[in-house]
């Protein structure tokens, strides 16, 4: 086993000066073009302004389906997809790319090719455990057609360069660091204030399961929903692509919610955190739910349906922001459609927030469609 790293091989940013001037100059062109005509979404408090230089790569890299996107605690925005060039692309505030790593998987994740890590790519998650940050990947399962033996069903804990600290799953063997567990499509991880950690398997069995802060197995609950009885109105406990799973802190009380979002049941399930159920969320401002990210006092859904929304600690939706919808009007999402409806979302997939408000976007269209939203309340 040659490498302890998730994604061995890295770009920084003395790389990427000495890149295509070209690639510069045109990103360039393209914002003094759009900045004659500012893109914004929402509404009152709820309005934000469309960054369109932020996000850029260079020559030869491109973003594939949008995975995931968090905020460390340097305020670095780190975007994951499924592209062979870069898996992660990591930003500051400001839009400069500092980093880059490679998609190829080290040795001791057991990949050969580019094509492994691209088909397997899914969400990321950050946390802070006492003084020390950690990311959290999931990894979809893929394979299994042409002769190519499936893989992945793994979730990977790491530190914040993507050094391997902790593999649970689809996993060869049992050691101090690796532990198997039955998932056949892990989607989402959510991580408590005390340790404890949540993972659905949400293209899979529709299982959500709980484990203490050292992996230990708590609990797993769910089924899938029964096709008769799909939809906002389906048994509580059962799921329909359990896609996105969040601790919510918000209670003053300190009581802790476990929301998970049910996208193709077009609603959020509520549970303790013991994972008993306790109520839903439904209606017009649901569709597709993917994930959520928590920040002062809200939670804010990104939306496969082509939304986002923002929900106060009441369960009351404040903010529907950019319904892509009309502009769609039936048709599939695409690159000719981008600029024309730029103040419009096709499918969003996961999001995040930093500490000036600015909200974060990757969606899940082919280009991964990575958006920063600048904060400017009316």
């Amino acid at each position: 086993m040659n490498s302890d790293y998730l994604f061995p091989a890295r770009l920084h940013r003395r790389d990427f000066l000495k890149m295509s001037a070209a690639t510069l100059a045109a990103s360039a062109l393209a914002v003094r073009a759009e900045s004659a005509a500012p893109v914004k979404i929402g509404e009152g408090h709820w309005t934000y302004t469309l960054d369109p230089a932020w996000g850029k790569l260079p020559d030869g890299m491109d973003f594939g389906l949008g995975c995931g996107v968090v905020v460390d605690g340097k305020g670095r925005i780190v975007v994951t997809s499924r592209s062979k060039s870069p898996c992660v692309a990591i930003y500051d505030k400001a839009g400069t790319l500092l980093e880059t790593w490679s998609h190829d998987f080290a040795d001791k994740v057991g990949y050969a090719t580019t094509d492994e890590v691209a088909g397997s790519a899914h969400c990321i998650y950050w946390s802070k455990e006492g003084d020390t940050e950690y990311f959290y990947f999931t990894e979809n399962v893929a394979g299994g057609k042409d002769g190519v033996p499936k893989y992945g069903a793994r979730v990977y804990k790491t530190d914040l360069n993507g050094k391997i600290l902790y593999t649970i799953g689809n996993v060869p063997g049992e050691d101090a660091t690796h532990q198997k567990f039955d998932w056949t499509n892990p989607t989402d991880v959510a991580v408590a204030p005390n340790g404890d950690i949540y993972v659905v398997d949400g293209y899979g069995s529709q299982k959500v399961s709980h484990f203490d802060k050292n992996w230990k197995h708590i609990k797993t609950i769910g089924v899938k929903t029964d096709p008769k009885e799909k939809g906002p109105a389906a048994p509580n406990d059962t799921f329909n692509t359990c896609h996105g799973i969040w601790v919510d802190t918000r209670n003053t009380k300190g009581t802790l919610e476990i929301y998970i979002a049910d996208r193709a049941n077009s609603r959020l399930q509520v549970f303790t955190p013991e994972l008993e159920y306790k109520r839903t969320l439904s209606g017009d401002t649901v569709r597709n739910p993917c994930c959520f990210y928590q920040h002062e006092g809200h939670l804010y859904v990104p939306d496969l349906g082509s939304l986002v929304t923002i929900w106060d600690d009441k369960d009351n939706c404040v903010a529907k922001l950019g319904d892509g919808r009309p502009a769609l009007d039936g048709k599939k999402a695409s690159k000719e459609l981008d600029q024309p409806h730029a103040d419009a979302f096709f499918a969003p997939h996961a999001l995040t927030v930093d500490s000036e408000g600015s909200i974060y976007v990757v969606e899940w269209v082919g280009w991964g469609r990575v958006r920063k939203f600048r904060h400017t309340p009316a």
